[in-house]
């Protein structure tokens, strides 16, 4: 027999002090639901974990060391920083320039790298704009410099302004024969000798289509010394 209208709780709170199978299914946890949930979080805890662990030791230690591996078998002079030695001893690297600043050698380009120049613990450009007044005084100083020192004429413009890390060990052919005249005049040697070596030390496009040519100064200047020494002091 169904229920009248007027069997149904009437008045203000009334379906609240109805019972409690009219809102079935609902109420508070019993202790056998907690105990449940706790269950499942115990059963999802121990295979996170184990995950966790397992990506570490993966992440974190077998994939570095297989590659650090590989690395070292397959290119071990690339792995190891490239390093240039010269009569045994390291005196530099294939990646990271270094400033030069007698006029027997060819100079790199700037670095705006701290505390000073070609800083490998802070590669960084100078972060000013071509409309910033302290990075057009410091072109225009470093041309006259250069035209103080070299031919004059137009001044290559990777000699004048810094790379974006700083760190850049390469020049274009055209500021390695910018420099011709002044280096040949330090040493007492041809400027078409100088030439040749700078061509020898200019490296083409890679592949034959990416970037531009670059000569490598440290490099350059290696040569350099072994071809046409410094003039030493005479005692």
């Amino acid at each position: 027999m169904n229920a009248s209208p007027t069997d149904r709780p009437t008045g203000p709170g009334a379906w609240r002090s109805a019972p409690a199978d009219l809102d079935s299914g609902r109420g508070a946890p019993t202790g056998h639901a907690t105990a449940a949930e706790g269950s499942v979080l115990r059963k999802q805890s121990k295979p996170a974990l184990l995950m966790l662990v397992a990506w570490t030791v993966l992440t974190g230690l077998v994939y570095p060391l297989a590659f650090t591996g590989f690395a070292q078998l397959v290119f071990p002079r690339r792995a190891n920083g490239s390093l240039i030695e010269e009569e045994g001893r390291v005196v530099g690297s294939r990646l990271i320039g270094q400033p030069f600043a007698s006029s027997a050698f060819f100079w790199s380009r700037p670095s705006a790298t701290g505390p000073q120049p070609y800083n490998a613990a802070a590669s960084s450009g100078s972060n000013l704009g071509p409309s910033n007044e302290d990075l057009r005084a410091a072109v225009e100083e470093r041309v006259r410099s250069l035209r103080e020192a070299g031919p004059g004429g137009p001044v290559p413009v990777d000699l004048v302004t810094a790379s974006g890390s700083g760190l850049d060990p390469h020049i274009s052919p055209a500021a390695a024969f910018y420099q011709v005249p002044r280096v040949a005049r330090s040493r007492g040697v041809a400027e078409e000798a100088l030439r040749d070596l700078v061509r020898a030390h200019t490296r083409g496009r890679q592949l034959g289509f990416l970037g531009e040519p670059t000569v490598n100064v440290l490099e350059l200047n290696l040569a350099l010394e072994r071809e046409a020494p410094t003039p030493r002091p005479v005692p």
